[in-house]
């Protein structure tokens, strides 16, 4: 069943199933803020968290990556973390020297192609065609251990959650 969320109060719903804990986490072509592509998801040599995030250029988002950029700092050569979004390249990279990100690698997705494969993509309401506040963390054999959507897309995550999943991955590898 397709998952339902909401955006600013209004109902929406997703473009494909969401990817559950257990299931295998596919590899996906992502595009860099060099215009270069870099396949995310699968088997790694660390375990990885993907965030998915509508945009870049919101009131949430900002504070989201910020946070995780803060909370992760300790756990940055441990494990790979990714931001997924929407928003082109160059946008990205202009907002990571903005913002100073540092433990975060900030990728799009503005093909349109590849993060529908996790489920996350919006199928209607007003944010149709972007992507869904999500955090998958995998572990280094591509497993999913971790699923959080956020059900109201101008809500935070729960990050201290997101924390806890992603120590409970590095203690198994």
């Amino acid at each position: 069943m397709k998952a339902q969320i909401t955006a600013f109060g209004e109902p929406a719903t997703l473009t494909d199933e969401l990817l559950q804990e257990g299931q295998s986490a596919p590899q996906v072509k992502v595009v860099q803020n060099n215009y270069q592509d870099l396949i995310i998801g699968g088997a790694k040599d660390k375990p990885q968290l993907i965030l998915t995030v509508p945009t870049l250029d919101g009131d949430v988002c900002p504070k989201e990556i910020e946070q995780f950029d803060e909370v992760l700092h300790d756990l940055s050569g441990k494990i790979y973390t990714f931001v997924v979004s929407m928003d082109l390249p160059h946008a990205q990279r202009r907002y990571c020297v903005i913002y100073d990100i540092q433990n975060l690698q900030i990728l799009s997705d503005f093909r349109h192609r590849e993060m529908r494969k996790y489920g996350v993509l919006i199928a209607d309401g007003i944010l149709q065609g972007l992507l869904a506040r999500a955090a998958f963390v995998i572990d280094t054999k591509g497993k999913i251990t971790y699923v959080q959507l956020v059900k109201e897309q101008t809500d935070e995550p729960d990050y201290d959650a997101v924390r806890r999943a992603v120590e409970a991955v590095l203690a198994t590898t």
